[in-house]
């Protein structure tokens, strides 16, 4: 969570660099009256360091690593049982001039008898929606060091809200969960996620950024805080006992994440990644990300307002709640990637289920299919690249990229399955056509259906492997609308 988070704008390019230091060296000494000097010196230093550290909280008071496990806070849950909703508090990064506008994205998740948590806000709002989840007010932290140059200091008051959160001594609260005001959880997954892992030991669960920039920039080993991150409730008894004294330390630090990541490595805990948070440190059209998603659940969108609609000729509010509709009829298979051929016609066919479906009139190997299209940019520089996982360029010929169609609506049929119909994007201009015969074929289909089973949420309990299409429709059918079904391969013995 950056200080991004008091503002409705994007911050300035490479603020957070005015927040690193450089460090040369003292002496370069050339002759014996230096040397003698230097020895001087360095003789004293460890002294010096010893003291000063321990006297202006540079280092932390006593040894994290060997705390035990709880601190100083006794538990309050039950150990037992498997991890449901109601086991985890949110905390929401917020301010009380940005809600009005990003509450929106939060309305689109929040289940207010159901989920727990809250807004931490800078000040008291007026008025409060009351659709929106319960809010609290910071307290002043005023007296915490802040030395990254023009940046918002919010940084500082959202990196307490797991402490505030905790202090709150509500029960049978197994992981606090970080998020800012512009996060979309899908929280039935983020359950199914936080389940897999002991509760009872100390776990601090999120992802890294997109682009390479800003993973340099910052950190390729901290949760990302837009994205989300957990943190299991005896890791945050401990972050919660030298969490303030953290804040001084890293007081270079430009995000609260950065610097709750900073307590993490004091305490020893490295991060457990998870592919399904998505910070989105992206800009232009996340489609390519998307209809090649990770084998892993969908469990956060960020950075909802900085790149395009997720659907075209929608608003960014309507593209979330149509994925949602998917979402919402089988969660676990939300946006999970196949791809099948039909070798009579040499046809090539992606599914990010509930998102899209691709059509190349000609075979394309799998390794290819599985990886992105490059339709979106860098966060901070709008580059093609590098990020933090393959991609493939967009090429701007129509005849080498897919025929693209977007979920239409989805019901449920017999046995546990649903049936998603996917469409084709009318182009009245045909400007994107291309006129190759192959291509002629394609442009016919005007649709897709997809037949698919229940996605069992125990099979992330299990070793990921993706699942398996097959087209249904044969070349000697016509070819308005394709048939397809995803079956879960079978398991070797």
């Amino acid at each position: 969570m950056s200080p991004s988070t008091e503002t409705t704008t994007q911050l300035k390019p490479w603020k957070n660099l005015l927040c690193q230091h450089s460090k040369s060296s003292l002496f370069s000494p050339n002759n014996f009256m230096k040397g003698i000097l230097v020895i001087c010196i360095f003789s004293a230093l460890p002294l010096h360091l010893y003291f000063s550290a321990n006297f202006h909280g540079l280092i932390p008071d006593g040894c994290p690593e060997c705390t035990p496990a709880f601190g100083r806070q006794a538990i309050q849950y039950d150990h037992h049982g498997r991890t449901n909703i109601s086991h985890i508090l949110f905390g929401i990064g917020g301010s009380a001039e940005s809600w009005g506008q990003r509450r929106y994205y939060c309305q689109l998740w929040w289940k207010p008898h159901k989920h727990r948590g809250f807004v931490w806000l800078d000040k008291k709002p007026n008025p409060w929606p009351e659709t929106s989840p319960p809010y609290k007010v910071s307290s002043d932290t005023s007296r915490f060091k802040y030395n990254c140059g023009d940046a918002s200091r919010s940084a500082v008051r959202i990196a307490r809200i797991v402490k505030e959160s905790f202090e709150l001594g509500l029960k049978d609260v197994r992981w606090f969960v970080m998020g800012d005001d512009d996060t979309v959880f899908f929280a039935e997954n983020l359950v199914n996620v936080l389940s897999k892992y002991d509760h009872n030991q100390m776990y601090y669960i999120g992802s890294h950024s997109e682009s390479v920039e800003q993973t340099l920039t910052h950190s390729y080993s901290m949760g990302y805080g837009g994205g989300g991150f957990a943190i299991s409730y005896p890791l945050a008894a401990e972050l919660v006992r030298i969490l303030d004294g953290c804040i001084d330390r890293y007081a270079d630090f430009y995000g609260s994440d950065e610097k709750i990541s900073g307590c993490m490595s004091e305490i020893g805990v490295p991060l457990t990644k998870e592919l399904g948070f998505h910070q989105m440190d992206i800009q232009g059209n996340p489609y390519g990300l998307l209809a090649a998603h990770p084998i892993a659940p969908l469990v956060s969108l960020h950075h909802l307002d900085n790149f395009q609609p997720l659907f075209p000729d929608i608003t960014r509010i309507d593209s979330v709640k149509k994925l949602i509709k998917a979402y919402k009829s089988d969660p676990s298979r939300a946006l999970q990637h196949t791809f099948c051929h039909d070798l009579s016609r040499n046809w090539s066919v992606s599914v990010s289920w509930g998102y899209t479906v691709q059509l190349y009139p000609f075979l394309v190997t799998k390794k290819v299919l599985s990886i992105p299209l490059r339709t979106f940019a860098t966060w901070r520089t709008w580059s093609q690249e590098p990020f933090t996982f393959d991609t493939r360029p967009m090429s701007s010929d129509p005849c080498e990229k897919p025929v693209v169609f977007y979920f239409d609506r989805v019901k449920d049929v017999r046995n546990k399955k649903t049936l998603t119909s996917y469409k084709i994007v009318d182009d009245p201009n045909n400007e994107t056509r291309c006129e190759r015969e192959d291509y002629t074929a394609a442009y016919l289909v005007k649709g897709f259906k997809v037949l698919a089973g229940f996605l069992d949420p125990q099979v992330w309990n299990k070793a990921p492997r993706r699942q398996c299409c097959e087209i249904m429709n044969g070349s000697d059918k016509p070819a308005g609308v394709l048939q397809i079904r995803i079956q879960t391969p079978p398991l070797r013995s």
